[in-house]
């Protein structure tokens, strides 16, 4: 769902083979689940193919490398995109102090948004070696250095970047690339559970700037598209940037610039 579902479909529609992987099944989750998702990606072109996975759970992680191994003998792209923590996001105030702050929070961001990553990657890596190139790519947040919204959720964000840069280090020899890339508000499921009713959400005040999930699928496949993406190696990119820089647009033809943290939603020294 989400990001991964738009950048699965913009991968789709270049041709690719993509891996949906996720826990949701259409027996659980009938609205969003990776069978869905790996049919719209078979029906823009590509081959979706659906595979259930827990990735805060090692053993899961290791056998889906290990099919992807068997089935195709590499990897060009890898998109880490998990994530927790949003759960109960308005029973808890998401921008409150540490103090106050669920620790469950802490462990989810933690687990599933940064811990699953390093074990996805740990697993996946020797499967771009035996592919000429390849990109790897990180979805995180980053907005000049600011401090965003809370602590966990800062930290994690800013773990997230280094991780990518310092993949980056260890990849350099092989000629792979590892980004982290920095979307904008986007109008996933669950942001548009909170707005129920929104049908005209380009006139909304706090909707009409924000993005489709396939502006940051476009953002992928504009990269792995670069036959000089090399030279971006370690950075920590935003879509809106890449839309300037590559020329696509959103799915409804606007150049979104990059998402900016307003001052009212500042907590600086």
């Amino acid at each position: 769902r989400g990001s991964g579902r738009g950048i699965a479909r913009v991968l789709g529609e270049e041709g690719a083979t993509v891996y949906v992987t996720g826990r949701s099944t259409r027996d659980t989750n009938p609205d969003t689940n990776i069978q869905q998702t790996a049919e719209e990606v078979t029906e823009r072109g590509g081959k979706g193919i659906p595979v259930q996975v827990d990735h805060t759970d090692d053993e899961q992680v290791k056998a889906l490398c290990e099919q992807i191994k068997r089935e195709q003998g590499g990897l060009d792209i890898l998109v880490n995109n998990v994530w927790g923590g949003y759960e109960g996001i308005m029973e808890h105030d998401f921008t409150a102090p540490l103090w106050e702050q669920p620790i469950w929070r802490w462990d989810k961001m933690v687990n599933a948004g940064l811990r699953a990553h390093v074990v996805m990657s740990h697993y996946a890596m020797p499967l771009m070696l035996e592919c000429e190139g390849g990109l790897v790519v990180t979805v995180s947040f980053y907005d000049e250095g600011k401090r965003l919204s809370n602590l966990p959720y800062d930290v994690v964000k800013i773990a997230k970047n280094r991780f990518a840069y310092s993949l980056a280090v260890d990849l350099k020899p092989y000629g792979v690339t590892s980004v982290a890339l920095s979307p904008g508000f986007m109008r996933t499921e669950a942001v548009m559970d909170v707005f129920k009713g929104v049908t005209d959400w380009a006139n909304h005040p706090e909707l009409k700037d924000t993005e489709s999930v396939e502006y940051i699928g476009r953002a992928v496949a504009a990269l792995a598209s670069d036959p000089d993406m090399l030279t971006k190696n370690g950075h920590t990119l935003t879509v809106g940037a890449l839309a300037q820089d590559y020329g696509f647009t959103d799915i409804d033809g606007r150049v979104i610039p990059p998402f900016i943290i307003g001052d009212e939603h500042l907590n600086e020294l």
